[in-house]
C-alpha cells in the first residue's frame, strides 16, 4: 500500500495486494439478530410452488422444537403473509424494525407488512428492491433463530444475487416441477449456486403427481418426473416430491398453513438438523 493511499481503489491504478485481495460484499445482521442458519429456497422460474415449500419447511423446523423464521425476498410478489394467515404491520423502534409472529412463533418479514394495503402494487426497479432486500437482513431484529428460509424471487436475476453476496447463505433448496422444459431451467438455478460456492441441500420437485382418493392410484398430471436424473448428475443426494393436495391450496388461501399434515419433506427438514448437529460434514 503507498503511503499516500487515500483508500479509494475506484480513483487508484495501483496493483497493491489490498487491491488484489478479493473483497466481501456480506452485509453485517442489525446488532440485536441471532441467526444461525440461512437457508434460500430457489427457482429457475415462478409458480413452481417455491414460497409453499419455504413455508413448509419453516413449519417443520418450528415443529423440531427450533426457532424458524422466513425472510420474504420477493419483494413484487409477496405471499409469506397471506400463506401464514398475518396481516399486522410489522413494528419499528430506534433499534431496528421488529418482524411479524405466526400463530406458533414463525417469525417473518415481508414488503406487504409494510404496506397500507396487501394489493398495492411495488412498481420499483431492481436496484430498490435488492436495497429492500438487504434492509430486511440488516434492520430487522431477528430473535434467536435457528432456521432462516428465504424465499426468492424466481430467476437469477438482481435479487438472488443480493441475497448471495450480501447475506451468509448456508445452502439452498431448489423447487421446480415436472415439466420437460423446467429441467433446464433447474440447471440454471443449480449451476449459479455452484458459481457462488452455495451448496445445493436439496431438490423439491412439485406437483409431482396426484393421488386419487378413492383409489390411492398416482397419477402424473405433467409428466413424468426428470429431478432424480438432475440430481445424480449434480451430486444431490436428498429429492423429494409434492403432490398436487387440494388441502395444502386451501391452507395457504385460508393462512392456515401450519396446520398441514404431510410427511413429504420431513427427511428434508432431519438432513437441515442433521447439518446443524454435524456442521463438518458434506453438505449434499
Amino acid at each position: 500500500m503507498s503511503e499516500a493511499c487515500n483508500h479509494d481503489c475506484s480513483s487508484c491504478k495501483s496493483d497493491c495486494a489490498e487491491r488484489r485481495e478479493p473483497q466481501s460484499f456480506l452485509e453485517k445482521p442489525n446488532e440485536l439478530s441471532s441467526i444461525r442458519h440461512v437457508i434460500a429456497v430457489v427457482s429457475g422460474k415462478g409458480g413452481v410452488g417455491k414460497s409453499l415449500v419455504t413455508s413448509l419447511m419453516a413449519v417443520l423446523m418450528q415443529r423440531k422444537g427450533l426457532q424458524a423464521a422466513v425472510l420474504d425476498a420477493d419483494i413484487t410478489g409477496p405471499s409469506i403473509p397471506t400463506t401464514f394467515g398475518v396481516h399486522t404491520r410489522a413494528m419499528a423502534s430506534p433499534a431496528g424494525m421488529f418482524p411479524a409472529t405466526t400463530k406458533t412463533g414463525i417469525q417473518i418479514m415481508s414488503l406487504n407488512l409494510l404496506l397500507d394495503h396487501d394489493t398495492d402494487p411495488v412498481v420499483w426497479r431492481g436496484p430498490m428492491i435488492a436495497g429492500a432486500v438487504k434492509q430486511f437482513w440488516t434492520d430487522v431484529i431477528w430473535s434467536n433463530v435457528d432456521y432462516m428460509f428465504v424465499d426468492m424471487p424466481p430467476g437469477t436475476g438482481d435479487v438472488p444475487l443480493t441475497v448471495f453476496q450480501s447475506i451468509p447463505v448456508d445452502g439452498i433448496l431448489v423447487v421446480a416441477s415436472p415439466q420437460e422444459l423446467v429441467s433446464m431451467i433447474v440447471e440454471k438455478a443449480v449451476r449459479m449456486a455452484e458459481m457462488m460456492k452455495v451448496p445445493v441441500l436439496g431438490l423439491v420437485e412439485n406437483m409431482s403427481y396426484f393421488q386419487c382418493p378413492n383409489c390411492g392410484e398416482k397419477h402424473k398430471i405433467f409428466g413424468d418426473s426428470h429431478i432424480e436424473e438432475i440430481a445424480a448428475r449434480y451430486g444431490i443426494s436428498h429429492v423429494a416430491k409434492l403432490p398436487m393436495d387440494p388441502k395444502l391450496a386451501s391452507l395457504c388461501d385460508e393462512g392456515e398453513i401450519e396446520e398441514f399434515d404431510g410427511g413429504w419433506l420431513d427427511h428434508l427438514a432431519d438432513h437441515l438438523e442433521y447439518l446443524d448437529q454435524n456442521p463438518k460434514e458434506e453438505q449434499k
